[in-house]
């Protein structure tokens, strides 16, 4: 009875025992999809959020045209960057930065470009970017949740060594040929070769946690002009940056920190700073006012008529005043 209850105390996390699967010939990543999954989520509760705000509906989607693009691009230049040592180099490939369905993105670079992108949108359709950003944030957030699912299924990202009952079962994948390939191959045998903190479940669940709160503080306070979006940029990187600390994966070193490490930190200040100094704007920006289209439309509707009345009215007065005239020279005109 106590070794069967231990057992189950002691359970670990299975890893999938693949990341792909083929439809035919086309390849199905679980890495691609996690990221694709999630994007929708951060549309589709943005829209709703969006019109709440005053928003007109699918303005989300027509930002999201520039955002999704830029934030993909800006996420695979900064994993490219941050971890160059994986494509150039003796022995490297450097045609494989550009394999972005083999992983790796990083969300600072991601949030930046995208960042980028959703401005080039909003200027394009007159609308204001902190506002946009505000109501997009607790999606981008869950979206980022989805996509630590990814890491899972690819077996990576993962912390050092444990006992603790969550522990992650690390499996050996092989191809066909019957080499050793994580992300592309499949476990055989499911005997773990290591157990890990699963520091990806760790993040995931900071990031519902983070949405949470933001939602919560956005009702309770009623936040505006980009508040929303800081709050939610200095609980991801608090979160992050202990995170980051756990991981064991391959990463540049900067002062022997890992360089996320002190990105967090460094962001973490500025969206802190932000939040406090954009709270002398005042209260929550009027979406519409903002847009220019704050007056009543039946205050513009009655003045147009009244304007395009007057000059029909004008003529009948003169011609009026024009026949009383004749009239009156007509009666004392010699006959």
């Amino acid at each position: 009875m106590l070794n069967g209850l231990n057992s189950v105390v002691l359970a670990t996390i299975p890893s999938p025992d693949r990341g792909v699967w083929y439809l035919g010939p086309l390849p199905l990543r679980a890495y691609a999809l996690c990221i694709i999954a999630g994007i929708i989520i951060a549309i589709w509760w943005g829209e709703r959020r969006w019109a709440e705000r005053g928003g007109i509906k699918g303005e989300v989607t027509d930002i999201a045209v520039w955002a999704v693009p830029f934030g993909l691009v800006g996420g695979r230049l900064y994993h490219v960057i941050t971890d160059h040592q994986k494509y150039f180099g003796p022995g490297k490939n450097p045609l494989a930065a550009l394999e972005i369905w083999n992983g790796g993105l990083g969300i600072w670079g991601a949030i930046a470009l995208g960042a980028v992108g959703a401005w080039i949108g909003c200027r394009r359709k007159g609308i204001p970017l902190p506002a946009m950003a505000d109501a997009l944030a607790p999606g981008i957030v869950v979206a980022q949740a989805v996509g630590r699912l990814g890491n899972y299924f690819n077996q990576e990202l993962f912390g050092g060594d444990t006992t603790l009952p969550w522990g992650l079962e690390i499996y050996r994948r092989v191809t066909p040929d019957g080499r050793e390939d994580m992300l592309a191959g499949v476990a055989i045998d499911h005997t773990p070769i290591q157990v890990v903190h699963p520091t990806f479940l760790y993040e995931l669940l900071w990031n519902l946690g983070v949405a949470a709160l933001i939602v919560w503080a956005d009702r309770r306070f009623r936040l505006g002009h980009g508040r929303v979006f800081a709050l939610y940029v200095a609980g991801y990187t608090a979160g992050r940056f202990w995170i980051e600390l756990m991981r064991t994966d391959e990463a540049t070193l900067v002062f022997g920190q890992r360089v996320n490490v002190w990105v967090s930190v460094l962001v973490f200040l500025g969206a802190v700073a932000y939040f406090v100094i954009a709270r002398s704007r005042g209260p929550r920006e009027d979406v519409a006012a903002l847009r220019g289209t704050g007056e009543p439309a039946a205050v513009d509707d009655g003045t147009e008529a009244a304007d395009t009345a007057a000059p029909a009215a004008e003529p009948v007065e003169v011609a009026a005043d024009k026949d009383k005239s004749n009239s009156q020279a007509e009666s004392v005109k010699p006959e």
